[in-house]
């Protein structure tokens, strides 16, 4: 049915100066780099506990990198895994992997090995850039599976002098952070070999646009994560799209702090991409820890902060208790999981600018709706499409029948951003992409006349946690492999900080007792933090349906009064 005569009503709420359409790239994303250097080669690029290099310096080290990769056997199309925290290393590797025209894979350092291998059995990479603390997964892995080159990074030796120097005093708590930041790698080649080659020749061969640059694993309704596939054209798109909705936003000037995870796709395109779009100082922090930020504050205070709700509310709790105010601070962007009230109100006493709202995924590179930056504001709603987004709410059993305003439907959205499909997965990417370029976000939305949208519900059974998303089944599988348990059934349920809490039901074996702690003990073994439940019920029985299907919405509903 016909529902809007303007099929972009959204467009009043543009600020002056946001386009309705961007350019379409026409380079690859390696040339940001390349060209930050030549813009503003002096100019501040990174910050890591201290120590700076300049757009000049990290240019230099990624054409090192670039032809150590290349000596190593790395060519166009080739998939080269980093497995990394937010640290310099991190940045230097990921132009580097690009400008050979190969293809970067993000992995989660604190990943198990159990989910490492799934992704490298379906990636194949030969070569991984890894944390030197994680590198014993890799080498854990069996030998068809395991990279042939492994790449060991020691972030400490990107801090100053000075630091890396009092973490080798013989003091308890020295030690024990020095274990956490590094680890003895055998068997591997030193990053800093690498960076000891001459630069690769300026003429090498470039990717082209339509080429892949990334492949980013997501969970969803499967089992195992699948890999979304983004061209260098999505991901610059959406750089540009989001340049030009953060608007006010000044080149040379601006300084960004990477609190999200680079290995995340928020975190990626804010901070490696959009932050050397604008020639920013981007200063790194390899874990999400308030009181370093609020430290880094007194010194460097941002003025581009991008999180997910849970980090922007433990920040100004903290900053509020220690009366630092965060006024530079101008663009507030949250996205991965809805707004709360509590969240915007504890924010606003930080002096720092308003929080923005977006919505997006992996598969849209990964911003496609925000709240504009000024003018209309709506908390709790996602905001409007970007820029070149077109967007359409339709009937979750019949894409082709789009629904009225207001009405509850699936959200799907077309646009330079959306990927090309999922890795060695014909099937899932037929499935969410359809032929005339809309992909099916699997989120039930609804759309005001205006154009304004507000997530409801997800059609497709995914828990969003503190911005991660987490598989059900993939939890449920590792559960049922206890000794203890039958089956087992895993939701999501409200939770104020984290948006969701992962909660497991489970049925025990006959003659078993349900010691939660030893279950999320062997869970933690085999499944990043995040995806282990916080909450473990024992029931009688699991609600299925007439297939045998788990009937998870009658689940929650079962196991909520029991929390």
């Amino acid at each position: 049915m016909a529902v809007m005569a303007d099929p972009h009503p959204w467009y009043q709420y543009y600020p002056d100066g946001v386009p309705t359409d961007i350019a379409m790239p026409t380079k690859p994303l390696s040339q940001l780099i390349e060209k930050a250097a030549a813009f503003n080669p002096k100019g501040l690029a990174t910050g890591f506990f201290g120590a700076k290099m300049t757009y000049e310096q990290v240019n230099d080290q990624v054409m090192r990198a670039a032809h150590g990769l290349q000596q190593l056997g790395v060519s166009s199309g080739d998939r080269v895994a980093i497995i990394l925290p937010n640290c310099p290393q991190h940045i230097v590797a990921f132009y580097a992997v690009l400008r050979l025209g190969a293809v970067v894979v993000e992995h989660n350092p604190l990943y198990t090995a159990r989910e490492l291998r799934h992704m490298f059995e379906d990636h194949a990479a030969h070569v991984a850039i890894c944390w030197d603390v994680a590198v014993a997964k890799l080498q854990q892995q069996p030998d068809d599976v395991q990279p042939d080159h492994i790449i060991s990074v020691n972030m400490t030796k990107a801090m100053p002098p000075l630091k890396r120097l009092a973490l080798k005093l013989p003091l308890p708590p020295l030690r024990q952070m020095r274990r956490k930041l590094t680890a003895k790698a055998p068997h591997t080649t030193p990053w800093e070999k690498l960076l000891k080659t001459s630069r690769l020749s300026s003429d090498y061969r470039q990717a082209e646009p339509e080429e892949l640059a990334v492949i980013q694993y997501t969970s969803g309704t499967t089992a195992q994560p699948k890999g979304a596939m983004l061209t260098h054209r999505n991901i610059y798109a959406n750089t540009v799209q989001a340049k030009h909705w953060l608007i006010g936003l000044r080149e040379d000037k601006e300084t960004f702090y990477a609190v999200l995870p680079l290995f995340h796709v928020f975190g990626l395109t804010l901070n490696m991409t959009l932050g050397v779009l604008m020639r920013a100082f981007v200063v790194l922090f390899p874990t999400v820890d308030p009181a370093l930020v609020l430290a880094e504050v007194r010194k460097t205070p941002p003025t581009v902060l991008g999180a997910v709700p849970p980090i922007f509310a433990a920040i100004a709790t903290l900053a509020k208790r220690r009366h630092i105010q965060l006024k530079k601070t101008k663009f507030c962007f949250a996205g991965a999981m809805k707004l709360t009230d509590e969240v915007n109100e504890i924010w606003e006493t930080t002096g720092a600018g308003p929080l923005i709202e977006g919505y997006g995924m992996t598969e849209t590179s990964p911003v496609c709706f925000g709240n504009p930056l000024i003018g209309e504001r709506r908390l709790g709603a996602i905001g409007v499409p970007f820029p070149s987004v077109d967007a359409k709410v339709v009937n979750p059993d019949d894409p082709n029948q789009v629904m009225r305003p207001g009405e509850r439907g699936e959200l799907l959205v077309r646009g330079p951003n959306v990927f090309v499909g999922y890795w060695n997965n014909p099937q899932e990417t037929d499935r969410v992409l359809l032929p005339d370029g809309w992909l099916r976000t699997g989120d039930v939305v609804t759309m005001e006349a205006d154009g304004f949208t507000t997530v409801v519900d997800r059609v497709k059974e995914l828990i969003i946690t503190g911005g991660f998303n987490v598989a059900p089944t993939e939890v449920e599988a590792v559960l049922r492999g206890h000794h203890t348990i039958a089956d087992a059934a895993v939701v999501g349920l409200p939770d104020p900080m984290r948006g969701e809490m992962v909660v497991a039901a489970v049925v025990l074996k006959p003659g078993m007792e349900l010691n939660a702690e030893d279950l999320r003990a062997y869970a933690k073994v085999r499944l990043a933090a995040y995806k282990v439940p916080r909450r473990i019920i024992a029931v009688e029985e699991l609600p299925k349906s007439m297939l045998g299907k788990v009937l998870r919405a009658q689940v929650r509903e079962m196991i909520r009064p029991l929390l």
